[in-house]
């Protein structure tokens, strides 16, 4: 099951579509937002919480586009994009970054309201994507294959240096980040 989910994705990687869908709607927000700004934080490892962010919407995006799901994909980008949009260096000992883990999906929830208008959907993919730690479950698919996928990008990143080159060079084309 694994390994026929895995050789899809790496067939969708390919998939010309799927890639201008996705970097155009990714583009599209961070015109319309701040998340540029979180190049400037790291998340975990040496990953910034925008390429953290941006992985785990494309990989995300890559399962649900591999399980052939019938899926609100833009709102499956919006959520994951904008699940650490908290704007802060949570590495900075600081009062108000006390217990991140548990208060950070709030505090991006409350940033992304500022600038765009979020569907039900989109919003319990930022509220819930720290479960168990937040302690209800994601209500979504779409929320809980962010939750699934932001754990597993995590866990990736806060091992492997350089974790996402090629992403990395997507950004410097699509966004002007490097």
């Amino acid at each position: 099951m694994i390994e026929s989910i895995l050789l899809k994705i790496s067939h969708i990687q390919n998939s010309e579509t799927i890639h201008v869908q996705f970097w155009n709607l990714v583009e599209k927000l961070i015109s319309e937002s701040e998340l540029i700004s979180t190049s400037a934080f790291i998340q975990h490892g040496n990953t910034t919480v925008l390429l953290h962010s941006i992985a785990v919407a494309y990989y995300s995006y890559l399962i649900a586009s591999a399980l052939r799901r019938d899926l609100f994909r833009s709102e499956l980008i919006t959520g994951a994009l904008f699940h650490d949009y908290f704007l802060y260096d949570w590495h900075i000992r600081d009062k108000s970054h006390r217990l991140h883990g548990f208060y950070h999906p709030k505090k991006a929830l409350e940033n992304t309201q500022k600038i765009i208008n979020l569907t039900d959907r989109e919003q319990n993919i930022i509220c819930r994507h720290m479960f168990p730690l937040t302690l209800i479950p994601p209500k979504y698919f779409e929320s809980v294959l962010v939750c699934v996928v932001d754990k597993s990008c995590s866990v990736y990143e806060t091992f492997k240096k350089n974790a996402y080159p090629k992403l990395e060079e997507q950004i410097a084309i699509k966004v002007g980040q490097k």
